[in-house]
Formats: structure tokens, C-alpha cells, sequence
């Protein structure tokens, strides 16, 4: 585990610098600066670039080849906006710096925002911390989830990212859509989940939980840590799918990417290995409860909801690589974490426990 390190850009994966270059001397007001860019290796959906760019420091963000027509989960315009929005309310997010639609640049829209150093947890690490500082950052995970939901939508006029009535059976639907889009095998436990999604919807719709800002994609990798404190966390990153809605879907899949003993081994490998000291699932969603005061009741159906959008995601991912839109050999074994997620919904959706 170290700081968030950028590397060489991927083969088919550069930007044209001479055209960023003249952009960034426009937006500055700078004149012949030169710029420096390297790729920060991790990551499995938009691209993610480091500026070096005279006296500033800039992450740039730009969708990856192949997935125009996949979901707004790659509208750099939309995920700028959030930025732009939600910084004021809440500070650990990154400050947005520029947006740019023109693709004459770099050949797609971009944006760059401001770079939040610091330590970034990733699958292949071991936490070398003592049991309790282990729990510490496992609950201060939950608790800057908790404060996330906390934020009031309508004082900060933050409900105008998403339209929150009718937002779960909408996200219901538009999974299992994209899932039929993205498939290339058939895998029975997904589809068994999908269909389970729907005909088992949790609320009525005069029921329907008051919204609360959503981030979407919570979970450990794109949390950045404190290098003095490792337990504190500093700023979430990629808002991309950020919206308004029921609070409880974003506990679903922040438990989608806890991974426990008896898992399938594909996730295991795949995601951050259980840590000596780090809450299971039950207790991340109990301490959940605890801070919002949110009922528990349907918790198995949005944790299968949150591993199913999971696998969805790696299915669409997957999609990509074997279509031949990108090279890079890390997602070939995704297909076999689709079937692991589709397994652990169909447990949990069969035994009642998360």
C-alpha cells in the first residue's frame, strides 16, 4: 500500500498532447508551457490521466474507447457538473477545474479537476496496520457514507442532479437493460437475480424512502486516505454516476464490494481480501443503521440489488474487451466475476443473509 502513483500511458490510450497543451495554455492564460501526462494504471471504467502542466497538478478524466453508447456513467459533462455542485456542500470531493466538449482536442469530451494526494487502497493490498486502526478506517468508511446521505438535497438544491421519485424500480429496470445489452454468455444466477429484483420490489410506491444525494460507486478504491492518518479519508473519487435517490441502494453496493472468507475465490482475487479487524457485511450494515436510523428490514434485497449492478458493470466491461475495443489484458478474467456476483446475490437472496 503506498500513494496513488501514476505510470506510463497505455499503448492506444494516449491523449494528443500538442492539441491539450494549447488548450491548457488557453484556459490558464499561460503562454509555451509545456505539459507532462502519465496514467494512473488502476481503474476498469473512464480513463484517468495526471497533468503536469507548469505549477499545476491536474487529473484529467476522459471515457475509455467503445463505450459512447454504454451509459451516463462515461458523460464527462454530467460528472463535472456534479463536482461543481457538490463541493461546495461537501469538501471531500475534488475541486472541478475545466470542462471541455471539444473533441478536436483529444477526440472525446474531458475535464479536469483538481489532484487529491494521498493513499488509495487497492485489490492486490494487505493492510499492514494494527487490528485497530484497521476498524477505524472500516467505520470511518461507513460514517462518510452516512455523512454523505446526510447532506439536505433541497437546502443545497443538490435534488436537481436526478429525478429521486421512482428512482429504485427505475435503476431495477435500466440494470437488467443493460444487462441484456452487455451479455456475451448466458449466466443463469444473473438472470435469476434480475428477475427476483422485479418481482420482489421492496416498497410500494406511496413507501418510497425520503431521497438523499447519492454517490453510486462507494467502495474502499475510490476512497483517497490521509498519508499522515491513514484511517481518515480525504476526498471520494469518481462521482460519474452521482444522483439523487433511496439511500439504501448506496449501502448496496458499498456491501457489494466486501468480500468475506467464504466468497467465491474470483472475488477474492478480484477485490481487497477480508482484513484482520475490518467490519463484516452485517456490521457495516448495522453500524449503517446506527448513524441514519435507517430500517434494515429489506436489507438482502438491496445488497442483491448492489451485487447484481455490480456484475453488470463487469459484464459491460467485459463487453468491451471482447468486442476488441480495448487491449488491455486485466479485464479478460471479468466474465468470471460476473458469475460470482450473480452466485453471491442468489445465496443471499436464498439463505436471507448477506
Amino acid at each position: 500500500m503506498q500513494l496513488d502513483s501514476p505510470r506510463e500511458v497505455r499503448a492506444g490510450e494516449e491523449l494528443n498532447l500538442h492539441a491539450l497543451e494549447h488548450f491548457l495554455n488557453q484556459h490558464f492564460g499561460t503562454v509555451g508551457v509545456r505539459l507532462h501526462v502519465e496514467q494512473f494504471p488502476s481503474g476498469y471504467s473512464n480513463l484517468t490521466y495526471l497533468l503536469a502542466f507548469g505549477e499545476h497538478s491536474l487529473v484529467l478524466r476522459r471515457p475509455p474507447k467503445g463505450a459512447e453508447n454504454i451509459s451516463k456513467g462515461h458523460d464527462m459533462g454530467r460528472e463535472y457538473k456534479v463536482l461543481a455542485q457538490v463541493h461546495p456542500h461537501f469538501g471531500r470531493c475534488p475541486k472541478p477545474i475545466a470542462y471541455c466538449e471539444d473533441k478536436d482536442v483529444i477526440g472525446v469530451p474531458f475535464f479536469l479537476m483538481e489532484r487529491v494526494q494521498g493513499i488509495i487502497i487497492r485489490a492486490k493490498d494487505t493492510l499492514d496496520w494494527g487490528t485497530a486502526q484497521v476498524r477505524k478506517w472500516s467505520e470511518n468508511m461507513v460514517h462518510t457514507l452516512a455523512d454523505l446521505h446526510t447532506i439536505d438535497i433541497k437546502a443545497t438544491g443538490l435534488a436537481n442532479l436526478g429525478k429521486a421519485e421512482g428512482y429504485l424500480s427505475r435503476q431495477i429496470e435500466g440494470w437488467r437493460g443493460r444487462w441484456e445489452k452487455a451479455k456475451t454468455d448466458e449466466v443463469a444466477n444473473m438472470e435469476f437475480v434480475g428477475k427476483w429484483l422485479t418481482d420482489n420490489f421492496p416498497y410500494a410506491p406511496t413507501q418510497e424512502p425520503a431521497p438523499t444525494l447519492l454517490h453510486n460507486d462507494f467502495k474502499y478504491d475510490n476512497v483517497v486516505l490521509n498519508p499522515e492518518n491513514p484511517t481518515e479519508i480525504k476526498a471520494i473519487l469518481d462521482w460519474e454516476m452521482a444522483t439523487v435517490g433511496d439511500s439504501l441502494t448506496d449501502l448496496g453496493i458499498m456491501l457489494s464490494y466486501i468480500t468475506e472468507a467464504t466468497d467465491n475465490p474470483a472475488l477474492l482475487a478480484f477485490n481487497l481480501k477480508p482484513q484482520a479487524g475490518s467490519l463484516s457485511r452485517q456490521e457495516v450494515a448495522t453500524l449503517y443503521a446506527q448513524k441514519t436510523g435507517r430500517s434494515l428490514d429489506n436489507l438482502v434485497y438491496y445488497y442483491a440489488f448492489g451485487t447484481f449492478k455490480l456484475g453488470v458493470i463487469a459484464q459491460q466491461i467485459y463487453y468491451r474487451y471482447k468486442m476488441g475495443y480495448t487491449q488491455d489484458k486485466r479485464f479478460a478474467p471479468l466474465g468470471m466475476i460476473v458469475q460470482a456476483c450473480g452466485e453471491l446475490a442468489e445465496r443471499a437472496i436464498q439463505t436471507g443473509k448477506i
